[in-house]
């Protein structure tokens, strides 16, 4: 207990909770990578076994696949070992510590010398940093522990999202729930607050979603996007979500106009709106209140 007592002191827990973090953000690096992989696998055995069925002759029982292929076909987020994509390196232990490994590999592959992308290291950090920062906010607490845990999942959903344009029921579900079981006690806001949120921020994107489907016949947006708005009500509450959706349309605005303007981004390339939700949804945790203590009066 003495040691729980010594990691707990104001001093010392920000830095055991960015060495948390940063072990995190090694994980979610392998979330970030496989989860969309792992959900096209599992369309395409939908299809096939689909398609099995309409060929099977009628009152013919299924035949199961061979159990060789079953395990050769194992994937997901423990199984196969990390490896190099170039060489097919197995990485080792002493190459996986995160942020340091990258550096003393000097972002290359130890084996073959392909270069490993930086967002590995940017990500581990950035899940370092949230922890260290949401632990010196809020404490040794059980906010502090559901904060870093908002933002890694909105950190994982912004990759995958930039990735993959797939906001995974795999996260914004499960962190719907944990939203509102962790409000039971009014963590962030109470759970009547909390439940409206949810609500209200699946609807509301819902509505837009459908109006300029009617107005355009073109679909705006992705059911993804309705289920992490909702999520974040779930955390913070029904009345930060107008902040939130002010706050990812005025980003989400000017960094498509200036893709667009800068980058040659074509005005029919989908953009996704995911990642500007995610960071919305961030600042209104952490500066929520005190963006509307000074900034909404001003606006009037």
């Amino acid at each position: 207990m003495e040691v729980f007592g010594w990691l707990a002191q104001p001093a010392v827990l920000p830095w055991v909770a960015l060495a948390l973090g940063l072990c995190i953000g090694s994980f979610l690096n392998v979330v970030i990578h496989r989860l969309p992989k792992m959900m096209e696998r599992e369309w395409r055995e939908q299809c096939a076994e689909l398609e099995a069925g309409s060929r099977k002759p009628q009152g013919a029982s299924p035949v199961p696949p061979p159990l060789a292929q079953k395990e050769q076909g194992r994937y997901n987020l423990l199984v196969p070992r990390s490896a190099c994509p170039g060489c097919g390196h197995r990485i080792a232990a002493l190459e996986n510590i995160p942020l340091a490994s990258w550096l003393a590999l000097r972002g290359k592959c130890s084996a073959c010398g392909m270069k490993i992308s930086a967002r590995y290291p940017i990500v581990e950090a950035a899940a370092g940093a949230i922890a260290a920062y949401a632990a010196w906010r809020y404490g040794a607490s059980l906010a502090a522990l559901g904060a870093m845990l908002f933002c890694w999942s909105m950190l994982a959903l912004t990759a995958i999202d930039l990735d993959s344009q797939l906001l995974p029921d795999d996260i914004t579900l499960p962190l719907l729930w944990a939203g509102l079981l962790l409000n039971l006690g009014s963590t962030f806001v109470p759970l009547r607050s909390a439940m409206i949120g949810a609500v209200a921020g699946y609807l509301a994107l819902w509505l837009v979603y459908w109006g300029f489907k009617l107005a355009t016949g073109k679909e705006g947006m992705g059911y993804g996007d309705f289920k992490l708005l909702a999520a974040i009500g779930a955390w913070l509450g029904w009345q930060k979500l107008p902040m939130v959706i002010l706050l990812s349309s005025v980003v989400g605005a000017a960094i498509g106009i200036c893709l667009i303007v800068f980058a040659r981004h074509g005005r029919e390339t989908p953009i996704p709106f995911g990642p500007y939700l995610a960071a919305a949804g961030v600042i209104a945790l952490f500066w929520g209140e005190e963006i509307a203590r000074r900034w909404l009066p001003i606006l009037g």
